[in-house]
């Protein structure tokens, strides 16, 4: 048979969300079956018996605070090197178009006869 593709089904792989979470204390041993995962964040902090997928309470602590991004943020002050920019010129009087040629011409003799 081919392999089965389930929308919203049981998750596969084992990687802990934990590994990853600011509020998580994670504990290897030499064995693989040798893990201990507590989460910090309750009150009572508890054991966590199986690998977390999900968790509505998940701190990334590899992402940097406030403070982080602060102290890494480039000043950017918005000055002018110049007065005026190349290409882009302001109106600043507005003057009617004018017509030429023989449309013109007839429009005005037409007017004048209505």
């Amino acid at each position: 048979m081919g392999k089965l593709n389930v929308k919203n089904g049981t998750p596969v792989g084992t990687s802990h969300l934990c590994k990853s979470c600011s509020w998580g204390q994670f504990m290897t041993g030499y064995r693989e079956s040798d893990l201990l995962v507590i989460c910090t964040n309750s009150n009572p902090n508890i054991a966590v018996p199986f690998p977390v997928f999900d968790c509505s309470e998940f701190n990334d602590k590899n992402r940097p605070d406030w403070e982080q991004m602060k102290k890494l943020a480039i000043d950017v002050d918005p000055t002018r090197v110049s007065s005026r920019t190349r290409g882009f010129n302001a109106v600043t009087t507005i003057q009617p178009l004018r017509r030429t040629g023989a449309d013109h011409d007839d429009q005005d003799e037409e007017a004048a006869e209505a």
